[in-house]
Parts: C-alpha cells; sequence; structure tokens
C-alpha cells in the first residue's frame, strides 16, 4: 500500500525580501506552479528557491508544522536560514 506523505516548506524569493510557507502532497509539482506564477499569492514574488521542507505522515500533523513555521518565531528561524 502506497502511503501518501505530506511536506510542509519554505520557499524564498529571489527577487525580494518574501518567504513564503506551505504544504504539499507532492513538492516537486507545488514548486513548478509557484514558479511558473500559477498560484496568485505568490506570483508578484516568483521565482524562488526551496530553504526548507520536511514529512510528515499526515495532512493534520502537516497543517501544525505548517502554523508553527508561519509564526513569528518559525519566520525568524526562517529568515536566518534564507539569509535575509
Amino acid at each position: 500500500m502506497n502511503k501518501e506523505v505530506w511536506t510542509v516548506y519554505a520557499i524564498r524569493s529571489l527577487h525580494r525580501n518574501y518567504i513564503y510557507v506551505g504544504l504539499t502532497s507532492n513538492i516537486g509539482a507545488r514548486l513548478e506552479r509557484h514558479n511558473r506564477g500559477y498560484e496568485k499569492t505568490t506570483r508578484p514574488y516568483a521565482p524562488f528557491e526551496l530553504i526548507y521542507s520536511e514529512e510528515v505522515a499526515t495532512r493534520p500533523e502537516a497543517r501544525i508544522r505548517e502554523k508553527y513555521w508561519k509564526s513569528g518565531t518559525g519566520k525568524r528561524k526562517l529568515k536566518s536560514i534564507g539569509s535575509l
């Protein structure tokens, strides 16, 4: 049985001071959508580079981790990772 894995990720705009945090079950396709401008929220900030990702077993667990990385503490850590 093939179990779905969820990825919590952070991407950094290559041209602007912007970090986006999200979750997906297909990180490759999701990054491509961000970089091609298919996502309304991130379109003005493309292109992006992946600065962080972690895999979790369930969507509810991924949502908890996503909320952490969107918090003040999480964003500060991501900024230090992303050298912003």
